[in-house]
């Protein structure tokens, strides 16, 4: 089992695809809670050089409330990151499938949760 949703974008800048990704996202009930530049958090940590990557916490707070009440301790799993990345031909963009991050819970309801937001966060990647 895959455990991203992908889609390579070309013929955009990495920004372009940033903007692109975060309008998908809130089109589909996520918001943006964390961002991290991987790439500037390199170069200042290790002084290493590294193409653009950009990891975006996204949360539907309608299912993450949800999956809260049925599994106070899904919180250590959320939010949904999605990451862009600079590949040759383009930016990839991979989110989380929340199906495949929630097979360590056996919580049926919670899977169906899960299963929910895989659908919300493919549509979201489709529409990048």
């Amino acid at each position: 089992m895959s455990y991203t949703i992908n889609r390579t974008i070309s013929g955009a800048t990495f920004d372009e695809v940033d903007a692109r990704t975060r309008a998908a996202l809130a089109e589909k009930g996520f918001g943006v809670l964390t961002e991290i530049d991987v790439k500037a958090t390199m170069k200042k940590k290790l002084d290493a050089d590294m193409s653009d990557y950009r990891i975006l916490g996204a949360c539907n707070p309608g299912m993450a409330h949800k999956a809260i009440g049925m599994e106070p301790r899904v919180g250590a799993m959320l939010p949904c990151n999605v990451i862009l990345r600079a590949v040759d031909g383009g930016v990839e963009v991979s989110a989380i499938d929340p199906v495949a991050s929630m097979q360590a819970i056996d919580n049926a309801g919670l899977k169906d949760v899960a299963a929910q937001v895989r659908d919300m966060m493919r549509a979201a990647v489709a529409a990048i």
